[in-house]
């Protein structure tokens, strides 16, 4: 009667039949006794369905050495836990009964792993923090998507990995994909500091090495304005939509994010005139701004039940991108294309130009460094720049600068 190992729910006695057939015990149907003995022990380690060309079980490691005959033997052991191997061979891949017993066996005596904390598991405790929620929606999703390029890369790595001085150039080999794209491959960079510094401060790490990672992608448009000359030749062709826009860019500065959202409430009164008041979306930090008399007139054109002081040519409320790719397509039919000028002229680049608006007003470099987000050096060097460029207004605009500079120093 032939036994049906095939049940057999004790690797044990599994293993003591196995070593009976090796031990030249012949059974008439041999083979079908093997087979039966080794899904027996397959069923006990749960990998009965695995398949032939499978990787190995994830809790096995293998390693191996080039002997001194030139063939390449293999050493198997449990992954993470020291002084566990159980197996050596010349397969890469063993499949025979013994293996599948050792490796039971080693699993029965192993201890239990320690924890290892995952770097996809502290991702997912940065997803959950105070410090991530708090960001902008924008933001929070520029984090997640360059984290979850992270994490597909080095989640399943231990968090402490990298607080090896070596983990700083694995980081340099995965953004370089983006190597092409200078601002992605910064940005890659800008994150992922980001989140390890979050996870120092939260002792997840002691310390790590991806601080100060070099940047690709350097620019320099202070020398970048808006001349009298360019506004003129806008407004001459350009829509009214694009007039006003324009006009608020250069007499207020704000950003695009911010001149979108300019609204009626935004304006209050002083005892000299009028004064914006917003808090720029950049930096969350308020900012007061004198309302030119060219602003002024633009205040009060507006339509009495518009709430928004810009909008589109339907009335309807202005986006950022539509709102720059509106002048930038007007720009270019006024002919300040960059292949024309030499350089391309955007809708931020107004922000020179309100500098100068602004010190004539009576702000102090301070004041419009402020306003700007500007260091007092950038805020000089913007308003030198736009009085080159606009000669009727040079003689003026230096010696109030020359002034604002004594005043500040």
């Amino acid at each position: 009667m032939k036994p049906e190992f095939g049940r057999c729910q004790d690797v044990r006695i599994a293993m003591i039949l196995l070593r009976c057939v090796n031990a030249s015990i012949w059974f008439r149907d041999l083979p079908e006794l093997m087979s039966a003995i080794t899904i027996a022990l397959l069923n006990k380690v749960g990998l009965a369905d695995m398949s032939r060309r499978s990787n190995l079980p994830e809790e096995v490691h293998r390693t191996t050495a080039r002997l001194a005959d030139g063939r390449l033997k293999f050493y198997f052991s449990l992954r993470g836990r020291k002084g566990t191997g159980f197996w050596s061979g010349f397969e890469s891949m063993p499949r025979t009964a013994d293996f599948f017993a050792a490796y039971a066996d080693a699993m029965t005596k192993a201890k239990p792993k320690a924890m290892v904390i995952s770097t996809s598991d502290v991702v997912a405790e940065f997803y959950a923090s105070v410090n991530f929620k708090k960001k902008k929606p924008r933001t929070q999703s520029d984090y997640r998507r360059w984290l979850n390029r992270f994490t597909n890369e080095f989640g399943p790595d231990a968090v402490k990995m990298w607080e090896i001085p070596s983990s700083r150039r694995e980081v340099e080999k995965w953004r370089s994909q983006w190597i092409e794209s200078p601002k992605q491959y910064d940005y890659a960079a800008a994150v992922v500091a980001l989140f390890l510094n979050w996870a120092k401060k939260e002792a997840f790490i002691n310390n790590h090495f991806c601080e100060g990672l070099e940047k690709l992608y350097k620019v320099d448009r202070s020398d970048i304005v808006w001349s009298p000359d360019d506004i003129r030749k806008v407004e001459k062709i350009a829509p009214s939509w694009v007039q006003r826009l324009l006009v608020a860019a250069t007499e207020t500065g704000l950003r695009v994010g911010d001149l979108v959202k300019l609204s009626r409430n935004q304006v209050e009164q002083t005892p000299m005139g009028r004064r914006i008041r917003v808090k720029t979306s950049k930096r969350g930090i308020p900012a007061f701004i004198p309302v030119t008399e060219r602003m002024g007139r633009l205040i009060d054109e507006t339509s009495g039940t518009q709430l928004l002081i810009l909008t589109n040519a339907s009335n309807l409320p202005l986006t950022t991108h539509r709102a720059s790719e509106g002048l930038r397509q007007w720009r270019d039919k006024a002919g300040l294309d960059p292949e024309t000028i030499g350089y391309d002229l955007r809708l931020n680049d107004a922000r020179g130009t309100a500098a100068t608006r602004l010190l004539r007003e009576g702000l102090s470099l301070a004041q419009i460094a402020a306003c700007m987000g500007w260091s007092l050096r950038t805020a000089a060097a913007m308003i030198e720049r736009y009085a080159r460029v606009s000669p009727e207004e040079t003689d003026e605009v230096l010696h109030i600068l020359h002034r604002a500079k004594k005043n500040a120093s």
